[in-house]
């Protein structure tokens, strides 16, 4: 019985031709023909089983045979905002990780100790493709390019819960995992250092963790994002890299968020 050969095709309802680099993989690598089935997905929540109608040496097109719906295997979004390491293969590694455990999008941090002040976000978004296609998800999470922290922070909305990961012990922290998985009911969320009932919505379901660089955010980083709503929280006791810290989190949010 032959695998199945999955690729990925933005908005293949409408189209009929495998994407450029998809085709190159389709025709020379696993040399596909006339008649062979594959399967397509759209990053959208839609896989695709078509057959080979057409196949030279630069194209491939298809015919849709069968749409099938795919069902969401958590709740609410989980989107991580990391400030990428120095070594942008650890930065990769996790990329790779949490699309294969499941997120919905990842943004990049400029910080005031962060060793990385750019970044090819388009790199980033072949590495989750290619996860995507590899853990046969049927959503490929949103990519977002390097910002300031300061931007980030003062921009982010006010929908769900927003978290940021800090090493501060002056500053009142709970702890991530029980903060998210009582995220549904009433509960004591930090404020300003300060404990304060809050009433959570049923679009608190969505997730917005901050992660900083090796050298934390700075305290004042900290002290802004909360004066935002951001809640302060721990991954718990151990001192993690930036990239283990990263993956934690959105390892964390499937847990509490599987349907």
């Amino acid at each position: 019985m032959k695998e199945a050969r999955y690729f990925y095709v933005p908005n293949a309802a409408a189209l009929n031709e495998l994407p450029a680099e998809e085709a190159v993989h389709a025709l020379r690598v696993l040399r596909l023909k006339e008649g062979d089935e594959m399967f397509l997905m759209d990053g959208e929540g839609n896989f695709y089983q078509a057959e080979v109608v057409l196949a030279t040496a630069k194209k491939c097109v298809y015919t849709i045979r069968q749409t099938m719906r795919q069902k969401p295997a958590w709740s609410g979004r989980i989107h991580l905002a990391i400030a990428p390491t120095k070594d942008m293969g650890r930065m990769e590694w996790m990329a790779e990780k949490a699309t294969e455990v499941g997120f919905d999008e990842i943004s990049f941090l400029d910080c005031r100790f962060s060793e990385r002040k750019t970044l090819r976000a388009d790199r980033i978004e072949k590495i989750v493709v290619s996860a995507v296609k590899q853990s046969r998800k049927g959503w490929k999470p949103l990519v977002n390019p390097m910002s300031s922290f300061i931007s980030f922070v003062e921009n982010c909305p006010d929908k769900g819960r927003k978290f940021i990961c800090h090493c501060y012990p002056e500053i009142p922290r709970t702890d991530f995992f029980t903060a998210i998985t009582s995220a549904l009911q009433p509960g004591i969320f930090l404020q300003n250092g300060l404990e304060a009932q809050k009433e959570h919505p049923s679009g608190a379901a969505d997730i917005t963790v901050l992660i900083g660089p090796e050298g934390d955010f700075s305290i004042e980083e900290v002290r802004l994002a909360m004066a935002h709503g951001f809640e302060s929280v721990t991954l718990g006791k151990s001192r993690l890299r930036t990239e283990t810290a990263g993956l934690s989190a959105v390892m964390m949010s499937q847990l509490a968020r599987r349907v």
